[in-house]
């Protein structure tokens, strides 16, 4: 009887503490470092990420094309103004983004003399779950790039923005990566000489936490 006892007290008690098995999951944040379950990434942070080693960010004439203007640097900036749990969408501000040693194979374009993205910050909003980063613009502060070209008879400007008033792209936690493609901008002033319109094409990897120390990489979950 005295055996039964304990052995009934001793099941009550594994009942009332619980085991491993039965342990509630920590709660998991949109954007993570470390990897997808790790630490949380702080509001406040700065984000940043470089095209991907032995790509190019390009500027097409046409979807998919190959004539157009490439460049073999770019980078972008961003901070993170929310950050909540899973399943949901963190929220960046797009400081910078920057691009460097380009060129063009466009007819009667003979040099790139800059790349420049005005209008900064862009809202930036990044889905769990689809990975979906999307960067919008205002009708007062619209996603825009200019283009100063050099051609035979000097150098002249292209402004162009996005025709959707924002482009989109794609998380990856296979490289950290997010993937632009084909993302469309319309000429909205420059002479003829400039192409009527531009699709905009790059894989930005790793992006990566600069205010942690060591730089980590970026999870979305």
């Amino acid at each position: 009887m005295r055996a039964k006892l304990i052995l009934a007290t001793a099941a009550v008690l594994t009942l009332a503490v619980g085991t491993p098995a039965f342990a509630a999951e920590e709660d998991t944040n949109v954007l993570t470092t470390g990897s997808a379950a790790g630490t949380a990434v702080a509001v406040g942070d700065v984000l940043t990420a470089s095209v991907a080693a032995g790509t190019t960010a390009d500027f097409a004439t046409s979807s998919g094309g190959s004539t157009g203007i490439r460049c073999a640097e770019s980078s972008f900036t961003a901070s993170v103004v929310d950050n909540p749990v899973a399943p949901g969408v963190a929220t960046e501000s797009t400081t910078a983004q920057t691009f460097g040693s380009c060129t063009a194979n466009i007819f009667g374009v003979t040099r790139v003399n800059s790349v420049t993205v005005n209008n900064t910050p862009f809202a930036t909003t990044v889905e769990s779950g689809t990975g979906t980063v999307t960067v919008s613009g205002t009708e007062t502060a619209p996603i825009q790039t200019t283009l100063s070209l050099g051609t035979l008879l000097g150098s002249v400007t292209c402004v162009f923005r996005a025709t959707n008033g924002s482009i989109t792209g794609a998380a990856s936690n296979t490289d950290n990566s997010i993937a632009i493609v084909n993302q469309e901008f319309t000429k909205s002033s420059g002479p003829g000489l400039c192409p009527g319109s531009g699709f905009f094409t790059a894989t930005y990897a790793p992006v990566l936490d600069t205010t942690v120390e060591g730089s980590p990489a970026v999870f979305t979950n």
